[in-house]
């Protein structure tokens, strides 16, 4: 509870300072002075901004602070529905916001199912107009054959021991209690992805872009945790239709979603991108790409949509 209430804190300070950097004051001289609020939403397993080597956005936060943004970086549940998540991410938003007599719009950038929870958000929770943009990074959209191999390998009646066990371990780990492995796990496999995109349209009045990455071969030692996991989800894409090129566990072409971006820039020594140094979460992306420029450039983005 002390860890959220420091980042609800951080948040209506960032937005406080926003409120002014929207309506034109502040520096011009940072690239991203005059920006609506930036709020950046974690995917499963994942966390709000924390300091130290467990920083889930690897510094790229308090980079985009440093340029002129305002940020928030809201902490919802680590395992559970988007549908779940998405209420939890709306009164956060909405709690920083009002803490500030800030009536504008924010921008979105959503990782992973972060991404899924922000579109909830957007078209089912009457949120659409506080949002001027959406900009996806790394999220399945059509779903992981990861997740649906692991669904498929788990007996129908052994699920729910399993969720208890997973959700049991997560709440302890993460300080948290209503978990539910089960429902993210079901969001996340490409018949939930199915079921999520016909309920959960574009709103109108929202412009939505979309970021992603993938590896170059299966390289352990950059990718050591991804690496493990791509051949599973390149063996099992074509069964849905999808790409065999892989971050590790979301397919290229499920991460597409409005206007597609591309992703980041790297050098020849880099072996693409995976779906952990997307975020450059724990720094495991620093080493090998510009991840301060990457955010910058989707910052920037937004800022110029907005």
């Amino acid at each position: 509870m002390l860890k959220r209430a420091k980042l609800m804190v951080a948040g209506v300070l960032f937005l406080a300072a926003g409120a002014v950097s929207a309506s034109g004051g502040g520096s011009s001289s940072k690239p991203l002075a005059g920006a609506y609020p930036i709020v950046l939403t974690h995917g499963i397993f994942g966390w709000g901004k924390s300091t130290g080597i467990v920083d889930y956005w690897g510094g790229n936060a308090a980079y985009l602070q440093s340029q002129g943004a305002t940020v928030l970086t809201p902490t919802v549940t680590a395992t559970n529905s988007s549908a779940a998540r998405a209420a939890q991410l709306k009164t956060a938003i909405q709690t920083a916001m009002a803490a500030n007599n800030y009536t504008g719009k924010v921008h979105i950038l959503g990782h992973s199912q972060g991404g899924l929870d922000a579109r909830y958000l957007v078209s089912n929770l009457s949120f659409a107009s506080k949002v001027a943009t959406l900009t996806t990074i790394n999220t399945p959209h059509k779903g992981s054959p990861v997740a649906s191999v692991i669904e498929a390998v788990i007996p129908n009646w052994a699920l729910p021991y399993v969720g208890t066990v997973v959700n049991t371990l997560v709440g302890v780990v993460y300080g948290q209690s209503s978990q539910n492995a089960v429902a993210a796990l079901k969001l996340l496999t490409v018949s939930g992805a199915t079921s999520f995109n016909a309920s959960v349209p574009n709103a109108s009045g929202v412009k939505y872009f979309s970021y992603g990455s993938y590896m170059i071969g299966n390289d352990l030692i950059q990718h050591p945790a991804m690496g493990l996991l791509a051949p599973i989800c390149s063996i099992g894409a074509p069964f849905y239709g999808m790409s065999v090129w892989n971050d590790g566990v979301v397919p290229d072409d499920s991460q597409r979603w409005g206007t597609w971006k591309g992703g980041p820039s790297y050098g020849v020594l880099t072996t693409g991108v995976d779906h952990l140094e997307a975020t450059n979460a724990l720094y495991l992306g620093q080493a090998w790409y510009d991840t301060n420029g990457y955010y910058l450039k989707m910052a920037s983005n937004a800022k110029s949509n907005q």
